[in-house]
């Protein structure tokens, strides 16, 4: 039943929004071409003589100093003076009006965190938001995940399995979709620990028959602890109950002045809202002169937890590496023909009738999400839902908010999405598909503009700064290794495209020379045409130079939040031009250190809409 709504966090106005978009959209005009160059071609197309003006010794020296390899400190006390002096004006001297090449690698480092979204200002922060949703759930205890899964799926899981709880809870609905489940993590949780209905849906047989499979052995292991876990509970109270002193007169009184029906309800509710990972069917009952609800909420606290130690062992069915899986949006989807609508009817029907009775383990489906997907072609009772998405891969994050918006039974949306070098982009390829929904931009204002990133910038924006930030360096060496061998394949071989790649050799590989020749091959180069000598001259040739690439990669590393957040107010901005919501913003999940893409894209529609 849906509780009286409640006042939502302040969120970005449209206005505001779009405002923002602009001005970080102004200053990546001028700095993407530094990640819209490839490393592979760093020194076979000169790239630091092209684009940065400044020595390698000093860009890391600056870098180290004022931007946010630094320390995570505000802008106005890095920069040493208040952030409201600071505009975009401020940043107009950090290239060159004529070569584009960067000159002021200070002023690009407070750039780069002045258009970050911890700077902007557009962000909702994850506890005003739970607040606001005014969720019963809050810090309630009972399966621990780090038995079952790895340190960041675990963080991953746990906080935003707690907030989708609490969005469905506030829109009093109970069915949750997770498009792009992988594995099934988050969707086994929000069912065992909230007891929700889960549908996840993936397009990976791989992952679909696995996540079944676990499903399977679940049900299997949860029935016998379902019913050992009832009668543990129904020994304890009955000992309890002899044992425990007569209330005093004052406590009973008080419970005896309520009307018996309305506790005698509000106790079952308790009951099930804070044990839902216990799958219960049947309503425990007590006595009302026995217990004030106080003590009724202490029981059932003691109780979860007990019962949560005997789960962990079933939970071991579950694999040990819980490695983060996607769901490409890239793969051919066709239209399902109706033989095939009529057969996955069948088969949530048959689904649904097997789960009758036991609880809500979440069923796995397989299918490849598309922006004109029809939900109620892959799930028969199809309700009032909250749509959400783990880390969905590429275009499947922006299809989650089509899909979102245009399905009136999806009253919500949490999505977080990765994997932006899989993004389509209308205006990087607009000649060859002219009819295609893109990935990005999603936007009327981007549209208007045709902004275009391109892949290297896309594949730029995945970097973790705040991992190279704690001292997890980039792969210097290794990717030294690759350019060098770009400038070996195009002077001696001539080759300047080709769509062989040389994978991960360097990890295999004991020298330059190792490396060089194990590449050659893979790449079907003839390698008699170069001798050991000549190998390891182009090495001493370029390893002074190292640090140049080093500087150049830090760039990358220091822009690449400003990039994901021209990605992430692309979909804000979308949700704002919709109808109907209440509600939309950007609100940061994780910690960006154990979860690099920590901010998830959240709208709720207005409640006449329910």
């Amino acid at each position: 039943m849906s509780r009286p709504p409640r006042a939502l966090p302040p969120q970005p106005s449209p206005a505001a929004a779009a405002e923002t978009l602009r001005r970080v959209a102004r200053f990546l005009e001028r700095a993407l071409p530094l990640c819209r160059a490839h490393t592979v071609e760093f020194y076979t197309r000169g790239l630091w003589d092209q684009l940065v003006a400044p020595r390698p010794a000093d860009v890391l020296e600056a870098l180290r100093a004022a931007g946010p390899l630094a320390s995570r400190r505000p802008l106005a006390e890095a920069s040493g003076g208040a952030a409201a002096l600071w505009d975009d004006d401020t940043f107009a001297t950090v290239f060159c009006e004529n070569s584009n090449k960067l000159l002021d690698v200070h002023l690009f480092a407070l750039a780069a965190k002045y258009y970050s979204l911890s700077s902007l200002g557009v962000c909702t922060p994850l506890e005003e938001m739970l607040e606001a949703l005014g969720g019963e759930n809050q810090g309630v205890t009972g399966i621990k995940t780090d038995e079952f899964m790895n340190n960041k799926k675990s963080h991953e899981v746990q906080v935003m399995s707690e907030l989708v709880d609490n969005i469905a809870s506030y829109c009093g609905i109970k069915q949750v979709i997770d498009i792009g489940s992988g594995k099934g993590y988050l969707s086994s949780f929000l069912s065992m620990q909230y007891n929700l209905k889960v549908y996840g849906i993936d397009s990976s047989n791989t992952n679909t028959n696995g996540a079944h499979e676990r499903n399977r052995k679940l049900k299997k292991h949860w029935k016998a602890y379902q019913s050992r876990g009832r009668a543990n509970l129904e020994s304890q109270r009955l000992e309890e109950a002899n044992d425990r002193p007569v209330e005093s007169a004052i406590k009973y009184k008080a419970i005896k002045e309520k009307p018996f029906n309305s506790l005698q309800s509000q106790d079952q509710e308790t009951i099930q809202d804070l044990v839902p990972s216990c799958g219960f069917t049947e309503t425990v009952v007590l006595e009302t002169n026995q217990q004030t609800e106080a003590d009724l909420m202490a029981q059932a606290q003691s109780d979860e937890s007990k019962l949560a130690e005997e789960v962990l062992a079933i939970l071991n069915v579950l694999p040990a590496d819980a490695v983060e899986a996607f769901s490409s949006s890239q793969c051919n989807c066709e239209e399902l023909c109706e033989e095939e609508k009529v057969q996955r009817k069948m088969e949530s029907l048959k689904a649904k009738a097997g789960r009758s009775g036991e609880s809500n383990l979440y069923l796995p489906l397989t299918s490849c999400i598309t922006a004109e997907t029809e939900l109620n072609d892959i799930i028969m009772d199809l309700e009032d839902c909250v749509m959400v998405g783990l880390h969905t891969c590429g275009d499947l994050a922006a299809n989650t908010l089509r899909i979102f918006t245009a399905k009136p039974e999806i009253k919500a949306v949490c999505s977080v999405g990765c994997c932006y070098h899989l993004l389509s982009e209308q205006f990087e390829n607009q000649e060859e598909y002219p009819e295609e929904v893109w990935g990005f931009p999603m936007c009327q204002y981007l549209k208007d503009k045709g902004w275009c990133c391109g892949r290297n910038a896309r594949m730029s924006a995945c970097l973790a700064l705040e991992r190279v930030a704690v001292g997890q360096m980039l792969p210097t060496e290794s990717l030294f290794y690759r350019a060098v061998l770009q400038v070996i394949i195009e002077e001696i071989y001539g080759v300047t495209k080709s769509d062989r790649h040389v994978g991960k050799i360097f990890s295999k590989s004991s020298s330059f020379m190792d490396y060089v020749r194990k590449s050659l091959k893979k790449l079907e180069l003839d390698g008699s045409k170069l001798s050991d000598s000549c190998i390891m001259d182009y090495y001493e040739k370029y390893k002074h130079r190292m640090i140049e690439l080093e500087a150049f990669n830090m760039l990358k590393v220091v822009l690449a939040p400003c990039i994901e957040v021209l990605i992430l107010l692309d979909r804000l901005c979308y949700l704002k031009e919709q109808d109907s919501l209440a509600w939309s913003g950007l609100v940061k999940l994780f910690d960006p250190v154990k979860s690099p893409r920590c901010y998830a894209v959240i709208a709720l529609k207005e409640r006449s809409q329910f």
